[in-house]
């Protein structure tokens, strides 16, 4: 079992099956491009440990808090680890985390969008440590995101 794996594990957390995508949705493209020493991540949202999107859906500063937003971006943090471990076969293959676009969608006049994108770059950390785990992050507001998801995501990590 993988460091990243075993860091999981101990904290009790759960990565999720490929998405669920709503009937009648084709995703046409691939959830982690790698290419060479990168793996490019595409956009994620929050997952249910069953791999259905999480609830509750909608705008921070509307029917979302930042508590709740905080927990969705960590959700969405697993859901990407998820994929990560479907297209690298071991997370330790991460040597690290470059650049981090993190995407909320959020009510008119909402601007605490770093303290929800703040529960995925926690869980990054907290899971691959300052060397590996840090990252350039930008966390912008979204008029509308897919399917009312709180939260989108994507990435790039450099790989051994």
């Amino acid at each position: 079992m993988s460091l990243i794996e075993e860091r999981l594990r101990a904290q009790g957390l759960v990565l999720p099956p490929p998405v669920k995508a709503p009937d009648g949705v084709v995703l046409p493209f691939q959830a982690v491009r790698i290419v060479g020493k990168r793996a490019f991540i595409a956009g994620h949202g929050p997952q249910n440990p069953d791999g259905s999107l999480a609830t509750p859906l909608g705008k921070l500063g509307r029917e979302l808090d930042v508590a709740q937003g905080y927990q969705a971006a960590r959700l969405t943090g697993l859901a990407i680890l998820a994929s990560l471990q479907r297209a690298l076969g071991d997370l330790d293959r991460i040597a690290a985390w470059t650049r981090v676009f993190g995407m909320v969608n959020s009510a008119p006049g909402f601007n605490r969008q770093p303290a929800v994108i703040n529960g995925f770059s926690e869980l990054i950390l907290n899971l691959f440590g300052e060397q590996v785990g840090a990252h350039s992050r930008s966390a912008v507001g979204m008029a509308e995101l897919p399917f009312n998801i709180p939260v989108e995501i994507e990435g790039e990590v450099e790989l051994h």
